[in-house]
């Protein structure tokens, strides 16, 4: 199989990850972490914290214990949005985003949260940041977005929107989970509030964990409320990061999954590895752009990550996936959890297929993909000259 749908999860993972996890789940000495003093409990607590400092030398994180683990992407995302806002706050967002930011989003709206979404320029596929400032209010409170859009994989310029947000004394929530692993991304030199990533994309860990990063200590109620390890008499949860908001009993076996992913990345470089993963995705656009049956949605002249979106004339994107899938090649099809960007590309209907590379993957894998594509194209083109 040509595994091509590295922008919703990897498969191909560094062997290293697989040994991590094992050991935890095999070994007999990792326990509870934060719930004894006894060896096993010890050292689950050593091993949460290695990681923890792991995550924040990724991102620069100015310290570890601003670090908070949760499941993925999407409980972190659910936790800043819901235990930040109040009603009437405003909160801004973009047309990249994905529905595990604009389903929270909308939830509040109905106890009275007001939003508003920054769009396309039609004419880039960009985000229009021109617009950004004007749309302001007083009452705004927060700015959340996607580094990039997982649909077409072209960036948004962080360090542009937290200097106007900056300015206005705005919260900045950016989702890394399309970029963590593929570019490097310092927390503090972009200017970033917080960050929410996940763990099992490009940072080549297992399913089933990711977090938040914070800039400082921020007020953030608690989506989960339980037990801590510490502070057990009192009615409410530690007023202290990163056990605030991680109540109940941390996934170890994940974590040390993410610590032995985040190795693997820093060992061999995140700029090199997302280049890579970055050139094979130009490499394919550029051997199958030259056929007029097949659109692109992809700005490829703007910074992008290794994913293309495209679509065939008069096919619906799912069967184009369908049909790839039979020459044994795995993409994603249709709306892709974001409809804001389809809205605006006019692609409700017929959704997108989108091909997301990473550094396992291969120059002739690519040359495969596009033989296919230019074949279907090709059959795509005899059948509307009929």
């Amino acid at each position: 199989m040509i595994y091509l749908d590295n922008g919703a999860t990897t498969i191909s993972k560094p062997q290293s990850v697989a040994q991590a996890v094992y050991q935890v789940l095999s070994s007999g000495k990792y326990g509870n972490p934060s719930r004894g003093a006894y060896n096993a409990a010890v050292n689950a607590s050593e091993l949460v914290y290695a990681t923890r400092q792991k995550v924040a030398r990724l991102f620069n994180v100015p310290s570890s214990s601003l670090v908070v683990f949760t499941k993925n992407v999407t409980e972190a995302l659910n936790t800043v949005i819901k235990g930040y806002l109040t009603p009437g706050d405003h909160v801004m967002m973009t047309v990249y985003d994905h529905n595990s930011v604009l389903r929270p989003i909308y939830q509040l709206a109905k106890r009275g949260v007001k939003n508003s979404c920054v769009p396309l320029n039609p004419e880039t596929n960009l985000v229009d940041l021109n617009k950004l400032e004007a749309m302001i209010r007083p009452e705004t409170k927060m700015m959340i977005c996607t580094h990039a859009s997982n649909v077409i994989g072209n960036l948004i310029d962080i360090k542009k929107v937290a200097e106007i947000c900056h300015r206005h004394d705005i919260l900045l929530v950016v989702d890394v989970a399309q970029t963590a692993g593929v570019i490097p991304i310092d927390m503090q030199e972009l200017g970033i509030d917080i960050l929410c990533f996940t763990g099992h994309k490009s940072l080549y860990g297992p399913e089933g964990i990711g977090g938040i990063c914070f800039s400082r200590s921020i007020d953030i109620e608690p989506l989960i409320s339980g037990g801590s390890g510490i502070d057990s008499y009192n009615h409410s949860m530690p007023n202290r990061l990163p056990e605030k908001l991680e109540g109940g009993t941390l996934n170890v076996p994940g974590i040390a999954g993410l610590g032995a992913g985040i190795d693997y990345l820093l060992s061999r470089g995140v700029k090199k590895q997302g280049e890579k993963a970055i050139k094979l995705a130009d490499m394919f656009a550029h051997q199958i752009n030259h056929n007029s049956n097949i659109k692109i949605y992809t700005n490829l002249a703007a910074p992008h990550v290794g994913t293309i979106g495209l679509n065939f004339r008069g096919i619906n994107s799912v069967d184009i996936s369908d049909y790839l899938n039979d020459y044994g090649i795995a993409t994603r099809a249709g709306a892709h959890c974001a409809p804001l960007i389809h809205q605006a590309l006019g692609t409700t209907t017929q959704g997108i297929t989108r091909f997301s590379f990473c550094s396992f993957n291969t120059e002739e894998e690519v040359r495969q993909a596009s033989r296919v594509i230019n074949h279907l194209a090709k059959i795509v083109g005899e059948d509307s000259g009929r």
